[in-house]
């Protein structure tokens, strides 16, 4: 009877860990859909890098991630993301890379994320018609400066 009682708890226990495991395993979650395109002419951008981070309460990045990448039609999802917070990342050749927080709490997400050409980065060794010139105190030169005598 005392090995019968041992096996009627080991059931229980491992009928208990299974009944547990079950209730976690229903976190809910969502499912993400993205659709990523040029944002001049809205056509899709294929092989961009989706990267997916949780994010904690004060707004930090975890640890971990999860990388995607997009078809030829710029589409790519999750499944299985659990609700809270996210931040999202898109990266593509030749785009600005884009980066926004997001606050997953409903079973199906639809992300469009359009992405930007990069800004035109600025030259000191261009000119640059409509700025104001501004002197440049070594190019004026002093008569004392300059070695030369005065006639008297």
């Amino acid at each position: 009877m005392l090995v019968s009682l041992k096996r009627v708890l080991a059931v229980v226990a491992v009928g208990v860990v299974v009944l547990g495991a079950t209730a976690w395993a229903q976190e809910a979650t969502a499912e993400l859909n993205f659709l990523v395109v040029k944002d001049y002419n809205g056509k899709p951008v294929r092989n961009a890098a989706v990267v997916l981070h949780p994010v904690n309460a004060r707004g930090k990045q975890g640890r971990g991630g999860f990388e995607l990448k997009t078809d030829s039609e710029g589409k790519t999802n999750f499944d299985g993301v659990p609700y809270g917070k996210l931040r999202v990342q898109v990266l593509a050749p030749g785009f600005q890379t884009f980066g926004e927080d997001y606050d997953v709490k409903s079973p199906t997400m639809d992300i469009k994320v359009k992405l930007v050409l990069p800004q035109k980065q600025y030259s000191i060794y261009e000119d640059h018609p409509n700025e104001p010139k501004k002197e440049n105190p070594a190019d004026k030169k002093d008569d004392k400066d300059s070695g030369a005598q005065k006639p008297q």
